[in-house]
């Protein structure tokens, strides 16, 4: 056995000095939750140590810290040969499950076309049996229920994928995965694109549990209906009495007389000061026991929230990301009001005359909610009995 290195990489990793405590305790009879709380470590790190470095010369398994350290450091040595680039049974079982090909019954190759609406005609893809690499990680426990050298992590097809020196694969295949992307994204990276004026004090979780039951007035939910050409109608629905306000977003001078500037103002007329004036100007026509609160989603047009608070005395909440049912009733009025504004036309051509007519509509037309009350007679009701 080659000489052992006594001193722990990193505290990342268990040092010869630990392995030696765990030996101990482990003769002890002690079971790998109170070994992992004596040494300080997690008892999943204590449960693999065990089972991984156990000295497999005799009948049975014992752990021998000398014998668990030289097994660490053997598995730590680098390079090694990607596992995939060694076996071939097993790189040829994968890549036939991300890129076999499908055919027809005829034996002729079938391409799938994709078109995409939003961005146009796209190219042409060749279909494959396109196995997301976990799908073909666990697979192969089925297809090779015993045999132990048919299996490999989804981790480790992703790094003969998209890992240079580690290319088992070949480079092509990224196309076969669903995103087709060339470029793995770091976790990091997506966990920086949260929006950064929402914080956790402004969660639908922190509003009033008087909203959630809608007894009292005054809490409101909003939202953007988006039309050609990024026009935008801004919605505001009150949670009781379903009474809706239509916020008037026209486009600015200049909008599409020259191309985009990154980071230039919203010429299309639904940006953060646009959607915060129109909300403004809205709500301060209404008695203040009606300026409670406004949940909206975690769109970058609220991304100046604080100065609406300021203005208009209301309290801004933000529903969590993707989760839209968290303002079912704007959502509802939303769908309600495409009748009025169906996707796909240009709601900038709209003036601010139609919008009243619309919300005049919606205000005036019974609801079985509000027992066929229309929301105009159920603000009323309430605001004559405050």
């Amino acid at each position: 056995m080659p000489p052992l290195t006594l001193a722990a990489v990193s505290d990342r990793y268990l040092s010869f000095a630990e392995r030696e405590e765990i030996a101990i305790l482990h003769a002890q009879q002690l079971g790998v939750r109170e070994i992992a709380r004596r040494i300080g470590r997690a008892p999943s790190t204590i449960s693999r140590e065990l089972r991984r470095n156990a000295s497999t010369r005799s009948n049975e398994l014992a752990y021998r810290a000398t014998t668990a350290q030289w097994h660490a450091e053997r598995r730590a040595c680098r390079p090694k040969v990607a596992k995939l680039a060694a076996d071939d049974r097993l790189r040829d079982y994968v890549q036939d499950r991300l890129a076999g090909t499908i055919a027809r019954p005829d034996g002729e190759l079938a391409p799938v076309r994709f078109i995409g609406r939003r961005h146009g005609r796209r190219a042409d893809r060749r279909w494959g049996k396109s196995w997301s690499p976990e799908q073909i990680s666990n697979r192969l426990r089925v297809d090779f229920p015993d045999d132990e050298s048919m299996r490999i992590s989804h981790e480790a097809i992703y790094q003969a994928l998209y890992v240079q020196g580690r290319g088992a694969l070949k480079r092509e295949l990224v196309a076969c995965l669903r995103t087709g992307r060339a470029l793995r994204v770091p976790r990091a990276r997506t966990r920086g694109r949260g929006k950064k004026f929402v914080t956790p004090e402004i969660l639908i979780s922190e509003r009033p549990a008087e909203a959630e039951d809608r007894a009292v007035p005054g809490h409101w939910e909003g939202d953007l209906i988006v039309g050609l050409e990024s026009s935008a109608i801004g919605t505001l629905v009150e949670r009781t009495t379903r009474f809706t306000l239509l916020l008037h977003l026209p486009r600015m001078d200049g909008h599409g007389a020259g191309p985009r500037i990154k980071n230039g103002p919203a010429l299309a007329g639904h940006g953060a000061e646009a959607v915060r004036d129109a909300i403004a100007d809205a709500i301060s026509t209404l008695p203040e026991q009606l300026r409670r609160s406004l949940t909206w989603d975690q769109g970058a047009e609220l991304a100046q929230h604080a100065q609406l608070r300021i203005a208009t005395g209301l309290d801004i909440f933000f529903c969590d990301p993707h989760s839209p049912w968290q303002r079912g009733t704007n959502e509802n009025t939303n769908g309600l009001l495409r009748q009025y504004f169906p996707k796909g036309t240009d709601l900038s051509r709209h003036p601010r005359g139609d919008l009243d007519a619309v919300a005049l509509a919606l205000n005036t037309r019974p609801r079985k909610t509000l027992g066929w009350k229309t929301p105009a007679e159920a603000l009323d009701e309430l605001l004559r009995s405050a």
